[in-house]
């Protein structure tokens, strides 16, 4: 059984998703009950919602809708990763205000926004905040932005941080010895963990588990099995597979590992890292 840790549901009539118009094969609403079906069948026992990068004056709302779904009887969410703005003024307000019963972590998506925003000294100090309130901090970024990860790493040392999607790596464009590399250097920082999470989406239709096979054990091997946890990326993953397709791969990928190596990817890291 898994833990989900990254499930982007979509609710336009609610929520506005400026991205979204530019994404056309995503550009529909993905409902809890859509998911829910699929998640069940293939051993989904609970899921974190990932923020998906919503217009900033709906942050509340998307996380209000996240509290909604939660208090169903029966939900398979556990809790949100809220979207944030630690580059903004009034960052340690919002902060104070969430309901630490549903904010599980914060994201803030970084390969939509300059390079510097992240090194920015203010960024630094409210993501230490995060830090500093319990909570992880999910670094978004594609694979040319490894060694921003890796700064903002450094300069936040008592934050626990999640890199999402491995990393961004450029499967398709065969960029793996720059990827591997990097990942290798982030990966010494012990207070990074490292999502394996619907890389699907950045290879080719083609694909097969040969192709994502170097990806997924380079992360293994460099983080170990104690800092790694599994995401569907659902809806993004549909670009190149399915959420059954992804969660059959990921067992085939780890059909060699121990019940204990298991248990910790799939879901005991996760219960530790997100307080759940």
């Amino acid at each position: 059984m898994f833990i989900d840790t990254h499930l982007h549901l979509v609710e336009r009539n609610r929520i506005s998703y400026p991205w979204l118009k530019d994404a056309p094969e995503l550009n529909r609403d993905w409902t809890y009950q859509e998911y829910e079906t699929t998640a069940k069948r293939v051993g989904i026992e609970g899921t974190l919602h990932m923020e998906v990068d919503c217009a900033p004056n709906d942050i509340e709302t998307e996380n209000a809708f996240v509290a909604e779904l939660m208090a169903r009887p029966g939900s398979l969410i556990r809790g949100a990763i809220s979207s944030a703005r630690p580059e903004e003024k009034g960052f340690t307000a919002f902060l104070d205000h969430l309901d630490p019963k549903v904010i599980k972590g914060i994201r803030r998506v970084l390969h939509v926004v300059p390079d510097d925003v992240s090194q920015s000294d203010h960024f630094r100090e409210n993501v230490q905040q995060i830090g500093k309130k319990g909570l992880p901090f999910d670094i978004c970024v594609s694979q040319r932005q490894l060694d921003l990860a890796i700064d903002l790493a450094d300069a936040c040392p008592n934050t626990i941080f999640v890199l999402d999607h491995c990393g961004v790596p450029d499967i398709a464009g065969g960029g793996y010895d720059d990827w591997a590399k990097s990942i290798r250097t982030l990966a010494k920082r012990p207070h990074v963990n490292a999502k394996i999470s619907g890389i699907s989406a950045y290879t080719t239709p083609d694909w097969t588990l040969d192709t994502l096979r170097p990806y997924v054990e380079h992360i293994i091997e460099t983080f170990g099995w104690d800092r790694v946890v599994w995401g569907s990326d659902s809806p993004v993953c549909t670009l190149n597979s399915s959420l059954d397709q992804w969660m059959a791969a990921t067992q085939a990928l780890i059909a060699s590992a121990s019940e204990t190596e298991r248990t910790a990817f799939s879901r005991h890291n996760a219960k530790r890292i997100w307080s759940l």
